[in-house]
């Protein structure tokens, strides 16, 4: 993954400008600190998304994009809400840009690549997803699966935005769903969503291109940029993938 180095701060830290990375379009890692911005779920980088003209769209690099570009070289000011619910180790923030009142959290939802989830009172946004939806912003011009539902490989969701056509249903959930996800440039670890795994509290495996099985393995479910992007989503290194490993 291209990660984008960005200026930013951290609310309850020293006041000292660190580099920064957006990881997606509601991720933003500050030091050693990853925060989903709370009320926000965007498309994950690997989501795939149909536009007005019924195209393929590479929705969430574009949503990452969209965030980055929107904070430049900007500071930004984060406000810790707790733990995340869905990512391992990652922090839930009211993030915002130094100087501004409106919050990157918001400025997001209204931009319409983005939409609103369960959050405290003051990350709630579901009025500025109205707005966004009725102008046809962003995801809402054309045909996407809510990223939740995306995550979860939940091919029967309700599909959203302005050009979901019911008599292309079938074709439409094909390109939301594809059987061949592809491969965001530079995330090339594979995830695969795994019954066993949940035993232990995963949601799959994954692989990394090192290991001896990579190429042979069924296509992913999921593709990651990182190995701690894997884990925090809830996949662990698979078994065999391990061993291969120790042994290099």
């Amino acid at each position: 993954m291209r990660f984008l180095p960005l200026l930013l701060l951290l609310l309850t830290g020293p006041a000292l400008a660190t580099e920064a990375i957006v990881r997606d379009g509601d991720t933003i890692q500050i030091g050693s600190v990853t925060y989903e911005l709370a009320g926000v779920d965007a498309p994950e980088l690997d989501q795939p998304c149909v536009d007005e003209h019924a195209d393929n769209w590479a929705c969430g690099i574009e949503a990452r994009d969209r965030l980055a570009k929107l904070i430049g070289q900007r500071e930004v000011r984060c406000e810790d809400l707790g733990a995340d619910k869905i990512y391992k180790d990652h922090r839930t923030g009211l993030c915002s840009i130094s100087g501004e009142t409106i919050t990157l959290n918001r400025s997001v939802i209204q931009s319409g690549y983005g939409i609103g989830i369960d959050a405290p009172a003051k990350a709630s946004f579901k009025v500025d997803e109205a707005a966004a939806k009725d102008k046809r912003q962003g995801l809402w011009r054309g045909c996407f699966a809510a990223p939740e539902d995306f995550r979860n490989k939940k091919t029967d969701g309700n599909m959203l935005g302005a050009s979901c056509p019911p008599a292309n249903e079938k074709a439409l959930r094909a390109a939301l769903f594809p059987a061949d996800l592809p491969m965001p440039p530079g995330c090339n670890i594979r995830a695969k969503q795994v019954r066993r795994a949940k035993l232990t509290g995963n949601v799959g495996v994954y692989l990394i291109p090192q290991c001896q099985n990579y190429a042979t393995q069924p296509k992913p479910d999921r593709w990651f940029c990182s190995e701690e992007d894997a884990r925090a989503a809830g996949y662990r290194k698979a078994l065999n993938c391990q061993a291969s490993s120790s042994r290099k």
